[in-house]
């Protein structure tokens, strides 16, 4: 049903791409992240609920069709219809539906329940293709709730202290994430990046209820951010940009933050474990719930994933593309 090409993922009986790496004419897109919809497709479907952010990210005059999740569309000589992976606003699962088979293409997904987005649907399949970003046992996830309390208190600690808390986490998921649990805590505003406005402004066009925020480049000149807590995009660390926050103490959320070395390695003062993908758990009952006879698996190192799926009788395998080794 679905084969690999130097374009990315293909459905043959579709005529169709899923999240392709080049142009193509038509391409069904899971979600907004830049690795999944990039500009130069001629006609892209998506989810209505991330049409908006998808927009902004192709930035083209591109025709673009929204689907509402379960809406079922005929390509070709199959049947497709999008579903909630719960990743981020928008995030699709794929279910393909041929004349013998049942395929799910997962895309990015998490099992917590998200504020700020549509949560997972398990999809009885045939063939499920699973991510895999964090397929090892050690990665397994505290409630968000719980996260975000910590980051809460930790703000709160350095405010103390006067000293700005930064916290870095990625423009589009992490930070709306961290902004709609933040709402249960405090409402006083927190200071936004530049490359984070856009993003947070398309969840509030959504509807999504986030924490007031105000853009650094708008305080005042010697404003000194003594008691605030600041979003950042990674990118921006040990940037002149960081010159604005004298005696900051410094944060990363992220599900990379479960090891403690790669905190230490990048130089944050403090991780956060908090993740928009599956942990190890979570891999393992969706497989199980969608009751596939074969998972495919792919993006991320899926080898561990797949030979504890071979230890437990299922047919599993590294799905990979064409030719390659």
């Amino acid at each position: 049903m679905l084969e690999y090409r130097a374009a990315g993922l293909y459905c043959p009986d579709g005529d169709f791409y899923i999240d392709p790496m080049r142009p193509v004419e038509r391409a069904i897109v899971t979600h907004a992240h830049a690795d999944h919809t990039r500009a130069g497709m001629q006609h892209y479907w998506c989810s209505r609920e991330g049409l908006g952010i998808t927009r902004q990210r192709i930035q083209t005059d591109a025709k673009v069709t929204p689907l509402d999740y379960g809406e079922t569309i005929r390509m070709g000589a199959v049947s497709v219809s999008l579903h909630p992976a719960g990743h981020i606003l928008g995030s699709a699962q794929v279910r393909i539906q041929g004349p013998d088979s049942v395929w799910v293409m997962s895309g990015d997904y998490k099992r917590g329940a998200d504020p700020t987005c549509s949560n997972f649907e398990v999809l009885p399949c045939d063939v499920f293709i699973t991510e895999s970003t964090f397929a090892l046992p050690v990665y397994q996830w505290q409630p968000t709730s719980e996260v975000v309390s910590d980051i809460y208190h930790w703000w709160q600690t350095n405010a103390e202290e006067g000293r700005p808390s930064v916290l870095f986490c990625y423009a589009l998921g992490k930070s709306q994430r961290v902004l709609a649990h933040l709402c249960r805590h405090t409402q006083q505003p927190v200071w936004l990046h530049g490359a984070m406005t856009q993003l947070v402004q398309s969840y509030r066009e959504a509807g999504v209820e986030l924490l007031a925020t105000r853009l650094v480049s708008d305080a005042e000149k010697n404003y000194r951010f003594e008691r605030d807590l600041i979003l950042a995009p990674p990118a921006a660390a040990g940037t002149t940009w960081m010159r604005r926050f004298p005696g900051h103490v410094s944060g990363f959320a992220s599900g990379w933050m479960r090891i403690r070395g790669n905190r230490r390695r990048r130089g944050y003062d403090r991780g956060f474990v908090l993740s928009d993908h599956a942990d190890w758990n979570e891999l393992t009952t969706t497989i199980e719930a969608t009751g596939a006879h074969r998972i495919l698996v792919h993006h991320g190192r899926g080898e561990a994933l797949v030979r504890y799926l071979q230890e437990q009788g299922r047919q599993a395998e590294i799905f990979k593309f064409a030719g390659h080794a």
